[in-house]
């Protein structure tokens, strides 16, 4: 199971720039506050909540696979079809974006219902240690990404950037490796304002759980869920919306500057992650039913 949610992980995430820091990329860095089965790693759950946990991950597992997988298999096919011919453009990218966001608000919306479910029935306990792992998640992403002076943080960026981009396409060029280079240093201190804002989320879904027996709790789990971007604060929201310009800007030029075996590679590589999903039993069952 876990290998085949790396997978998802890959196709929610490679809307742009090949896992740049944008909206599917956020949104799946922070699929532990979208998804219930990742409460898991926030939860030390009794036998009872286990048992109900395991039935309903495999309800939303086969709901998922069925419904949503064919889906992706298209948008992996529009992927493909703009690097072969092509194609990258910024609005062709910001269609793919709109179409990836689509998926993961309907994943979304199916999931909420047990999210809720399950949030209800902790005890105090319970949500003592859930509040302690989201401090602990705190403290990790501000040494890893903001106790680095803003130049670090830069150009640790620009590496993490350069390796993904490795894996997908190949050695850059010293042209790509400079581009990579200029795409961080535009992104400055956005650091500081995602980790702002993962806070400012983790600390208004506290309060709503602290609440989970109110008769408004199932629609404030829902805004938290679904709607989460409505609570994005101010400053996170133009940073953002800076950050996914940036990333676009990246992988159209990136893919200008390509060469032929790197678009190859880049093929290849899609096709690989398309197979892995059109292998799935689930699929194929739902295909002959």
């Amino acid at each position: 199971m876990s290998r085949w949610l790396q997978r998802i992980a890959f196709v929610l995430t490679f809307a742009l720039a090949l896992g740049a820091c944008n909206r599917m990329g956020l949104a799946y860095r922070n699929l532990d506050v979208i998804i219930p089965w990742t409460l898991s790693d926030y939860l030390d759950m009794n036998g009872e909540q286990k048992g109900w946990f395991n039935e309903r991950l495999k309800e939303h597992l086969s709901w998922h696979c069925t419904t949503q997988m064919p889906g992706y298999l298209d948008w992996l096919d529009r992927l493909q079809t703009m690097i072969a011919t092509n194609q990258v453009t910024d609005a062709a990218l910001q269609a793919r974006t709109e179409e990836a966001e689509q998926a993961i608000a309907e994943t979304a919306q199916e999931i909420t219902p047990s999210a809720i479910e399950l949030l209800q029935g902790l005890d105090d306990n319970q949500v003592a240690e859930m509040n302690e792992a989201f401090a602990k998640d705190q403290r990790k992403r501000r040494e890893k990404y903001l106790t680095p002076s803003l130049d670090q943080q830069i150009k640790q960026r620009s590496e993490r950037m350069e390796k993904r981009l490795d894996a997908w396409l190949g050695p850059l060029s010293t042209t790509q490796q400079q581009r990579v280079v200029a795409w961080s240093n535009a992104l400055g201190d956005q650091n500081t304002q995602w980790i702002a804002n993962r806070i400012h989320w983790q600390k208004q879904f506290s309060a709503a759980v602290a609440q989970r027996h109110s008769p408004q709790f199932p629609q404030r789990i829902e805004i938290l869920l679904v709607k989460r971007e409505s609570l994005w604060t101010p400053a996170y929201r133009q940073a953002f919306a800076r950050t996914e310009a940036q990333a676009r800007s990246l992988f159209v030029d990136l893919m200008a500057q390509s060469t032929p075996q790197q678009r190859e590679q880049l093929l290849t590589k899609i096709e690989g992650v398309r197979k892995d999903f059109s292998d799935l039993k689930c699929l194929k069952t739902a295909k002959q039913s």
